[in-house]
């Protein structure tokens, strides 16, 4: 489960490496780390073309159980594009995306004094992470990034990972069958290419009003 990472590119060096229009790119108010409840930046297609766009990281849930005024779980990973929630979304191009990162974070250590892991992908100074985004009314546009089983590298701080994808599969995840975005996200990302970073940087560091994440 990924719940933080980091863009520490400007929006024109991410829209030059994702080849977007630069007269197209939205303002952006992303922070270079991103927590569930946040902004980040999203590249996603339209007519043709690839936008990059600011939303919320996670899709708003709120359960049954959960009291009246609760604010709801925001649901920033994706477990199985197949699943009920997903897979409406994930058979329509339009509401597929990348999502830019420089680096994601897991916790490492005992609890209480757990400490941030960094990951992140060798040589390579931004690259995509698999999602989905929509429209939603409490939160407006939302976005939530697909996990995968994590490689023989990242197994060591967590089971699981973000989808993460080549230049080259870019336009397939964009705009491929449902099929061919399955088979991404149940794929194994290669352990060669994973860079691991552990730090002494606390894991909680982000703001106490953070939204509770949760992953489906």
């Amino acid at each position: 489960m990924c719940n933080l990472y980091t863009e520490r590119l400007s929006a024109a060096e991410v829209a030059a490496h994702f080849g977007v229009d630069v007269p197209d790119i939205v303002a952006t108010n992303a922070p270079s780390t991103v927590h569930p409840g946040a902004p980040g930046m999203v590249v996603r297609a339209e007519s043709g073309r690839r936008i990059l766009q600011s939303m919320g990281w996670g899709f708003p849930l709120k359960l049954a159980s959960m009291k009246p005024g609760s604010k709801p779980k925001a649901v920033n990973n994706i477990a199985d594009l197949r699943k009920p929630m997903w897979v409406g979304l994930a058979r329509k191009p339009q509401w597929r995306c990348l999502i830019p990162l420089t680096a994601w974070a897991e916790p490492a250590g005992i609890k209480g004094s757990k400490t941030r892991t960094w990951l992140s992908l060798k040589d390579r100074p931004v690259f995509a992470w698999g999602g989905l985004w929509r429209d939603s009314a409490e939160w407006g546009p939302v976005y939530s990034g697909a996990m995968t089983d994590a490689n023989e590298v990242a197994a060591t701080v967590h089971n699981r990972m973000p989808v993460l994808l080549h230049e080259d599969e870019y336009d397939r995840w964009l705009h491929g069958t449902f099929d061919e975005l399955t088979a991404l996200q149940d794929r194994v990302f290669p352990s060669r290419l994973i860079e691991i970073e552990p730090t002494d940087e606390p894991w909680h560091g982000w703001p106490s009003d953070m939204l509770q994440a949760t992953l489906l």
